[in-house]
Order: C-alpha cells, then sequence, then structure tokens
C-alpha cells in the first residue's frame, strides 16, 4: 500500500552531479578561468542544482570561454537553454537547467559576491583538470 503522490519501492538517494557540470569545468580549466567553483545549491534554490562560477581575465577572456561553452562540441553537445550577457562580456550566464554558470570579469563578481550570498551551499571541488573529484578530495 502506498499513500497518494508517494512512489512504490525504496526511497532513492539523490543522484549526484550530472555529466554536464564536469564537462563545463573542464571546458573553464582548458580555457584558464580563474578561480572557478562549483556550489551545490540543491534544497536552498529551486531555479537549479548546481552554480558554476568563475571569472576570466577581461571581457574578451569572459567571452571566450562562453562562447566554448554555447559552441556544445566540448560539452558533449549540450548547449545552454538560456544565454544572457554574452555581448557585454561582464557576467555571462549560461542555463542548463541543472547546471547555472555564472562567468563573469572580476570587478563584477567582487560587486555580486555570488559565493557570499549562497554562502550556505556546499562546495564541490573539482580535480584539477575540471573533472569530477577525486577520492579524498577537500569539499567546503
Amino acid at each position: 500500500m502506498t499513500t497518494r503522490g508517494r512512489p512504490r519501492g525504496p526511497r532513492r538517494e539523490p543522484a549526484g552531479p550530472p555529466a554536464v557540470l564536469w564537462r563545463i569545468t573542464r571546458v573553464l580549466a582548458d580555457r584558464k578561468a580563474i578561480d572557478p567553483i562549483v556550489l551545490d545549491v540543491r534544497g536552498i534554490c529551486t531555479a537549479t542544482d548546481y552554480f558554476v562560477i568563475a571569472s576570466g581575465t577581461s571581457e574578451a577572456h569572459v567571452r571566450g570561454m562562453a562562447d566554448r561553452l554555447v559552441d556544445g562540441r566540448e560539452t558533449g553537445g549540450e548547449r545552454p537553454h538560456h544565454v544572457e550577457g554574452l555581448a557585454q562580456g561582464r557576467w555571462v550566464l549560461l542555463d542548463y537547467v541543472d547546471v547555472v554558470a555564472h562567468l563573469f570579469h572580476p570587478e563584477q563578481r567582487a560587486f555580486y559576491q555570488l559565493e557570499r550570498l549562497w554562502g550556505d551551499a556546499p562546495v564541490i571541488a573539482p580535480a584539477e583538470d575540471g573533472g569530477p573529484p577525486r577520492a579524498g578530495a577537500a569539499k567546503g
């Protein structure tokens, strides 16, 4: 017997990060992103599950990283469903539904301080190559 609205069977643990998250972080690592960080905002934010936050050294660098992600070739064909700010290159938002990437010019990142705003979110530390954390990797 089940209660209405609840699935039958054993309780499932939440799925881990989607593959596109690691594809995004690898592209950013390859493009020399500054201070990339992944925040697990599940349970804190209803709009998405993960934020990727990174900076470029200039507007051109930010646009270059975003262009690589929008292109989709390096993310296994996954392209963002929505993009904002690409023309200006000060703050580019790339929405992949389960993952939202925020690419900042350093001044904009310092001004908006998303890491501080979402300070309750656990930090997931990608490996140096931008891939999933290795066993024993530090988490924040």
